[in-house]
């Protein structure tokens, strides 16, 4: 009897705790790094150009979306995706800029010098253009940093991209006078077309122009400068792209149709070529309608390794209507592009989603373009110096319709560091909206 009892009662616990009802468990919530990773993740799967091609990886191995790009990243080609914040964006579009606004670089004597200054730098006021010799930054010789290509050190030296941070620098004027600046970080809108004038050669008058990066305040800049080339009956031009690392697309379009001529409105200039996935994304675009514009028959374009992207197809999508000539060094070799992809307010991805072909079907450039004659980029002498390399071997070309004789110029990479903040380089953005 005693064990029937408790054989009831045994039965009764287990029917009790078998009816008890059970509390779901709390998902464990993804963190904003690991959101932005499998949204990344997602977008790799679909729009990168080369998606059969990337590692096989398991995204949850990965703590966020840096760490996972770099994973899936076809390394046999893409050496461009990246990700920024979604300020950085903000700044880039807007070609808003923090710091000093110069780009330095080691010349063939070793000695460091302004490479690149903005004309709305704080420097710039001052006196300070391309060219000028600086010894010193903070008391510290910069020499040495640049040529044991120490990028580190010059950052740590510079200080980081922030308004408010101040810097002393002792200069060298061309005079040969040493003179000690002493300027703050400031924010600023940067100028991309850096100088546009006229040369008046044995040819007839021929446009230069330097040109920066493709932003969409550019358009504003180059309608200037094509308008000054119109009024003053331009034939050629020697376009200046040694630092323009691309940018966008609809920039590109304007500047193709300042070189090419009215005549060309609306005709076919690039086309965008998917993977099979977006084949529906396959564009042409055509010239873009502008005030101003030259029908220019011949370009000569001064390049370096940092040319690159969008100045590269300006290169090729105009190849098919015109003579273009290329001096300095080989250009990056970046043949495709990437649409932008905001996550939330945090992130904007880059991955490449398109290659770009001129009306000639031609593109795959990877190796870039090589120069008629490798000219070093001389930054002993400022733009509109007709003795700096580069120019000088232009204005050579088109007068004589050949570079000039071998060995003239020692040739040589030398190194440069932008500030902190600097825009990416080799970029061709599209934004996804």
């Amino acid at each position: 009897m005693k064990s029937s009892y408790f054989l009831v009662l045994a039965l009764l616990i287990v029917l009790m705790t078998a009816c008890e009802k059970k509390e779901d468990p709390v998902p464990d919530l993804p963190t904003e790094d690991e959101a932005a990773r499998d949204a990344l993740y997602s977008i790799m799967k679909t729009y990168y150009l080369w998606y059969k091609d990337m590692p096989s990886v398991k995204k949850e191995d990965y703590a966020d979306p840096y760490e996972l790009l770099e994973a899936m990243r076809y390394r046999k080609l893409d050496r461009w995706s990246y990700i920024q914040t979604y300020k950085d964006f903000l700044d880039q579009v807007s070609a808003t800029f923090v710091g000093h606004g110069i780009r330095i670089g080691l010349d063939q004597n070793n000695k460091t010098r302004i490479a690149q200054i903005y004309n709305k730098s704080p420097m710039y006021d001052l006196g300070v253009r391309r060219g000028w010799i600086i010894k010193k930054l903070n008391g510290t010789e910069l020499a040495p940093i640049f040529i044991s290509g120490d990028g580190a050190a010059y950052n740590a030296l510079i200080g980081k991209s922030e308004a408010g941070i101040t810097n002393t620098f002792l200069f060298e004027t061309p005079e040969g006078k040493d003179s000690t600046i002493t300027t703050t970080k400031a924010t600023f809108t940067l100028n991309t077309v850096l100088l546009y004038d006229t040369l008046h050669l044995k040819t007839g008058i021929t446009g230069h122009l330097v040109f920066e990066q493709f932003v969409e305040p550019s358009k504003a800049e180059l309608e200037t400068a094509f308008a000054y080339f119109q009024a003053n009956n331009v034939k050629d031009l020697i376009v200046d792209l040694r630092y323009n690392g691309g940018g966008n697309l609809t920039v590109l379009q304007s500047l193709a149709a300042h070189i090419a001529g009215s005549s060309k409105y609306g005709e076919p200039f690039l086309t965008l070529s998917h993977n099979d996935l977006n084949i529906a994304r396959d564009k042409t675009y055509t010239f873009a309608t502008v005030a101003s514009s030259v029908a220019s028959k011949k370009m000569v374009v001064i390049t370096t390794r940092s040319t690159g992207s969008a100045s590269e197809d300006l290169i090729n999508g105009l190849k098919p209507f015109m003579e273009i000539t290329t001096i300095g060094d080989t250009t990056n070799g970046k043949p495709v592009g990437m649409y932008g992809f905001k996550h939330k307010e945090l992130y904007y991805y880059w991955p490449i989603s398109f290659e770009l072909l001129n009306t000639l079907g031609q593109g795959d450039f990877y190796d870039g373009f090589a120069p008629k004659k490798y000219v070093m980029d001389d930054i002993t002498h400022d733009w509109n110096d007709r003795g700096e390399y580069c120019l000088k071997e232009a204005i050579y070309y088109l007068e004589n319709g050949s570079v000039s004789s071998k060995g003239e110029y020692q040739y040589r990479r030398a190194t440069q560091f932008d500030e902190g903040n600097s825009k990416p380089n080799n970029l061709y953005l599209i934004e996804n909206n």
